[in-house]
């Protein structure tokens, strides 16, 4: 049976300014946007029909959060200090509707078989669902042995990361070890028709984005390569950062933290949004992920762990509500942060964008406090009234 919705009378953002739309939906794709759209004539007995009048809301793209912990992270502080895994409303009570599974510092207790089987998990359960091969550490772990074939061979996998520079948990790549990998995930990628993106996880050593200079610059690898992350940890890195987007890079910021970070130092991502934006990078080439159940792990000047939280994926949406209610940014800008800017990037043209033929993913939320109301996955309604009516398996 075909399921049919439509959305009436929303104020629709796609993440452009559309003003106030109609929006079919036909079981999982957007079939038609307009105003004063009637259906009656087209609907049969073979189809269920819901109509959900949006008058007084806004409509934005589900969001794309580019880099989660799906499976946990974290353990650096012992094995009791590993965190959680992430579950389906984790993700849909704050609007992501697509994610991207990443390992992190460990690679041995989390693996890339066990990556790929709750990203398979996480899709029957409702999201569309990508990964990364390889995870901190240079060599970069794999399943079939490179990385080259991980992105071609296996259709889940998009890119290579998230490698870590600058920090004391990376396995301190050099600038070649940074070129070949690249190499390897841009060919990967264009045999795939991937992006083949190498996601970089930036710490706060003083290297910052030396590495990734220098590959941009002594090899035919391009700046766009490469997704560097955590660009926000304080204003320095944050700096070097708007350098980076002017040799035509892109910068992606963290919207998990915590108050101890923030003293320290870090910048709320959506207020390295609007840094940026004054200083003139487009939206497209900025980012906000959550960082989803990665641990967020404090250290003392001897590097020894002195505290830990966990990283939520909710977090994201919260950032994309500071940057327009606090920060004054617009919503087209602010929603591209955390849509379409990180589809393009990712090379996933039927996210991130409300249009004819894209993705039903969907946040219909309330025009004064942007709080959602309800959320589509694919078609799927998965929070109703701002309740999870759609939950995973073990909740």
């Amino acid at each position: 049976m075909t399921m049919i919705k439509l959305i009436k009378n929303a104020d629709v953002y796609g993440p452009q300014a559309l003003g106030k739309q109609d929006v079919l939906l036909c079981d999982n794709k957007i079939a038609a946007i307009g105003q004063n759209i009637d259906i009656s004539a087209q609907v049969d007995s073979h189809s269920a029909v819901e109509v959900i009048e949006a008058e007084g809301k806004i409509l934005l793209p589900g969001l794309v959060d580019s880099l989660v912990h799906i499976t946990g992270g974290g353990g650096e502080g012992g094995f009791a200090t590993r965190t959680p895994e992430m579950q389906l409303t984790d993700a849909t009570k704050g609007g992501v509707t697509t994610v991207i599974g990443a390992l992190g510092t460990d690679a041995t207790t989390r693996t890339l078989p066990d990556l790929l089987a709750k990203a398979r998990g996480l899709e029957e359960e409702g999201l569309s669902t990508y990964c990364y091969t390889g995870s901190y550490q240079l060599p970069a772990r794999t399943i079939t042995a490179n990385v080259n074939d991980d992105i071609v061979l296996i259709d889940k996998f998009i890119g290579v990361g998230e490698v870590a520079i600058a920090d004391h948990r990376s396995s301190q790549p050099t600038m070649q070890d940074i070129a070949h990998v690249a190499s390897e995930a841009r060919v990967g990628g264009m045999l795939s028709g991937k992006a083949g993106i190498v996601s970089i996880h930036v710490g706060d050593s003083q290297y910052q984005l030396s590495l990734l200079k220098e590959v941009a610059t002594q090899t035919d690898i391009p700046a766009q390569q490469f997704y560097p992350t955590h660009m926000n940890r304080n204003q320095s890195l944050l700096d070097a950062g708007v350098e980076w987007t002017q040799m035509g890079g892109y910068i992606d910021f963290t919207a998990s933290t915590n108050e101890q970070f923030i003293e320290e130092g870090e910048i709320p991502a959506a207020g390295a949004v609007a840094y940026g934006l004054k200083q003139g990078v487009p939206a497209a080439q900025m980012t906000m992920s959550s960082d989803g159940n990665a641990s967020l792990p404090v250290f003392d000047e001897k590097g020894q762990l002195v505290g830990l939280e966990v990283g939520q994926v909710s977090s994201l949406y919260a950032a994309f509500t500071e940057a327009v209610l606090k920060y004054k940014v617009s919503i087209c800008d602010a929603i591209s942060t955390v849509t379409r800017s990180p589809a393009d990037i990712l090379r996933l043209s039927h996210k991130g964008r409300i249009q004819v033929g894209a993705d039903a993913d969907l946040i219909l939320a309330e025009a004064d406090s942007l709080k959602i109301d309800s959320v589509w996955a694919k078609g799927r309604r998965m929070v109703e009234q701002g309740q999870c009516v759609v939950k995973g398996t073990f909740e």
